[in-house]
């Protein structure tokens, strides 16, 4: 800075001695190469002294495009085992790694039975027959027509957390519970549509079916229909993916993921259960006596500690939060966290709805050398 300092004080010359044009040239021109050097010795000086890799030839971003993407720094991905039949897999949300409660709908998780069915939806139709006045036949634009209902639900692989029959111990979240997932679902009423087509007297459930290879088939009680189901179209604010029924798929809330029926292409009106292959011989809870409860649709209340999950490591004494999720099918939980260590505080907290509940805590971790425990519980109220 002194240099520069010295080169802008630039002294006239004396007017008793008098200087010839040439000799002021030289003057200036001096002056000005002192001024070039003192600027650049300051502009070496401000170099950042990172080494982080700078950008090409130009320091423009990237360019907009139809459809975003994520970083390309993130690496959450969804986990499936492997398999000779990767048609007939599921694949498992990380939980750990998630914020709030929306799960994104690249990372909802998966359980087909036949693979992935390649739809148009031009082409689709809804049947919707049996025990009704009125039959329909209903394109997907022309079940758009009807009046748009939105909902968060959670929904849920009755086989998840089946890993606790065995070893669990430093699974992660994914690994345990990550048959699991929370969306936005945006479709019509169930009801709406069983008030247009006029349900005969002496109907009591619905034969509903899909479009895959294996034409998935379940019964679904009418009560439960009336109730809070949706033909759905859309999922967090866009059309459904493949993976999640597209173009249609029906949402049951709190019940067993197998009956939310993806590409759903037919619902029919009966009075009993069809006891199809999928509420007999699967889908049954065996019991001590050797036989089969059948349609225990509900799923029971379940909670778990997302972060830290088995693997993750806290970073040491101080303030940290531990964060976790619960949910119940039958729409209320008592949720509780206590430590069987050092912790004193607690949580305990109600919630009402079939979406997930996250908590959050932030105890102060010890200096001294000991394993903190951290329990989450979770009731039906």
């Amino acid at each position: 800075m002194k240099d520069l300092w010295k080169a802008l004080q630039v002294k006239e010359p004396h007017m008793s001695n008098p200087v010839s044009a040439a000799e002021r040239l030289a003057h200036g021109r001096r002056k000005f190469l002192q001024l070039g050097a003192a600027l650049s010795g300051l502009l070496v000086g401000c170099r950042p002294s990172s080494s982080v890799p700078q950008p090409g030839p130009s320091f423009l971003g990237g360019p907009v495009s139809e459809y975003g993407l994520r970083s390309q720094f993130e690496k959450t991905v969804r986990l499936f085992r492997n398999s000779l039949s990767q048609e007939n897999n599921g694949s498992q949300t990380p939980l750990q790694d998630l914020e709030g409660i929306i799960t994104p709908a690249g990372l909802h998780f998966e359980r087909h039975h036949a693979g992935i069915p390649v739809i148009d939806p031009t082409e689709h139709r809804l049947l919707l027959h049996g025990m009704v006045e009125r039959p329909l036949i209903l394109t997907v634009e022309e079940l758009k027509r009807f009046p748009s209902h939105s909902q968060i639900n959670f929904v849920e692989c009755s086989g998840n957390g089946r890993i606790h029959w065995g070893d669990a111990s430093d699974r992660t979240a994914q690994q345990i519970h990550g048959l699991t997932s929370c969306s936005e679902w945006t479709g019509v009423k169930l009801s709406l549509l069983l008030n247009e087509i006029g349900v005969q007297s002496g109907a009591s459930w619905i034969l509903v079916e899909g479009a895959d290879a294996c034409k998935m088939t379940r019964s679904l009680p009418l009560v439960k229909a009336y109730d809070d189901a949706v033909v759905a179209y859309a999922q967090n604010g866009e059309a459904l993916r493949p993976a999640q029924g597209y173009p249609l798929r029906l949402l049951v809330p709190g019940w067993e993921g197998n009956i939310n029926v993806k590409w759903l292409r037919r619902l029919k009106i009966v009075d009993q259960p069809y006891m199809t292959k999928d509420e007999t011989s699967k889908y049954t809870d065996l019991l001590a006596t050797g036989e089969a409860r059948q349609f225990s649709f509900m799923m029971d209340a379940k909670s778990l500690i997302t972060r830290p999950s088995g693997g993750q490591h806290l970073p040491g004494p101080g303030f940290c939060e531990i964060t976790g999720l619960a949910w119940s099918g039958r729409g209320t939980i008592q949720q509780s966290i206590r430590s069987t260590s050092f912790w004193s505080g607690g949580l305990c907290c109600k919630f009402t709805s079939k979406n997930y509940s996250n908590w959050r805590i932030k105890p102060r971790l010890p200096r001294r050398s000991m394993a903190p425990r951290f329990i989450a519980v979770s009731d039906d109220v």
